[in-house]
């Protein structure tokens, strides 16, 4: 029986790439008794009920930054997925109250009014950006993966339970790469920022199934981390057009050359599974002996870390293609 099985669902954020894809995905496959998209966009939500509708959906319009319309949306549902965040590197840079507005104090609505509102389980959507923060967006991601963990000490007798789903780039998602040099081709020339960079990329579907899988496995407290390749942004360029000459453009404020996931010092306290790694939460209320022997994973390695240039898993050029036909992304 799925985690979802007669279960009032609501995801903040639900208009966006992932959003559009976790709906779809719980109305053709999953028994949810209700789904609600809480976003902000109306004509996002106008154009989505075009084509995603059904008897068990409700769009509702609202903002994480209003907590009192966080109440009245939140009432009777059990599950929430926070995917609500303001996520462009360059637009946070500059705008850093508007960034720390949504994805801190928003999160911290998110917190309480699940609390409040006797919600069971919830799992916030973070960022490889958050770990070792360079950019004002990840330093928000980041302050807002602590307060989702936190919120488990929180909840106390109302025994919401809070985790974190960390994971890199979702291939065609808006906003990401491959849409923007998809847009370059035309010009004949894709602007890159260094050429040796790299990225954790992952499918909106195996974003969305990891997301999934969390939810059942979650105890609280936990940021879940996928086992996903890397790619160099110079084979990403190729097979988005490999027609076209590349210009380097320096990299931009805030911008990594490589991604990490886990830092060193998150791996004192990370286990590995087949799959995915977690991290553990930091704090005197959980048993990270216990929960070894519990779940069966094992503790990594001390100094440890996981970065989009070590991974030991990389994407071939064909095996991109062939991810980016499945997504129905015409080149």
């Amino acid at each position: 029986m799925s985690i979802l099985s007669g279960k009032s669902v609501l995801i903040t954020g639900g208009t966006g790439s992932f959003g559009k894809r976790f709906v779809k995905t719980v109305l053709e496959q999953h028994d949810a008794k209700r789904l609600v998209v809480f976003s902000r966009d109306e004509l996002k939500q106008f154009e989505m009920q075009q084509y995603i509708n059904s008897p068990k959906l409700r769009y509702f319009l609202g903002d994480v930054r209003d907590k009192e319309r966080l109440y009245r949306a939140l009432d009777g549902v059990d599950i929430v997925i926070h995917a609500a965040a303001m996520k462009q590197v360059p637009a946070a840079e500059y705008n850093p109250m508007e960034a720390i507005k949504t994805n801190i104090i928003g999160a911290e609505n998110v917190v309480n009014v699940c609390i409040d509102q006797g919600v069971e389980r919830v799992i916030a959507l973070s960022t490889d950006k958050a770990a070792n923060p360079l950019n004002l967006y990840g330093a928000t991601k980041l302050c807002s993966d602590k307060l989702f963990v936190a919120g488990n000490a929180l909840s106390g007798r109302h025994r919401t339970r809070f985790s974190v789903v960390r994971y890199g780039n979702v291939i065609g998602s808006r906003g990401s790469v491959i849409p923007f040099f998809m847009q370059k081709k035309a010009e004949g020339v894709l602007p890159i920022t260094d050429e040796r960079m790299t990225r954790f990329w992952i499918t909106l579907d195996q974003g969305v199934q990891f997301v999934l899988d969390s939810l059942t496995r979650m105890e609280g407290g936990e940021v879940f981390v996928p086992k996903i390749p890397s790619m160099g942004i110079m084979d990403v360029a190729k097979v988005v057009a490999p027609e076209c000459t590349t210009k380097i453009i320096g990299i931009r404020p805030g911008e990594k050359l490589h991604e990490v996931m886990i830092t060193p010092d998150d791996a004192i306290n990370t286990a590995e599974f087949e799959n995915h790694f977690v991290i553990q939460p930091a704090v005197n209320w959980w048993d990270g002996k216990a929960y070894l022997e519990r779940t069966g994973g094992k503790a990594v390695p001390e100094n440890f870390h996981y970065s989009s240039d070590n991974n030991t898993d990389w994407m071939k050029k064909e095996e991109l293609a062939t991810l980016l036909k499945i997504e129905k992304i015409e080149l």
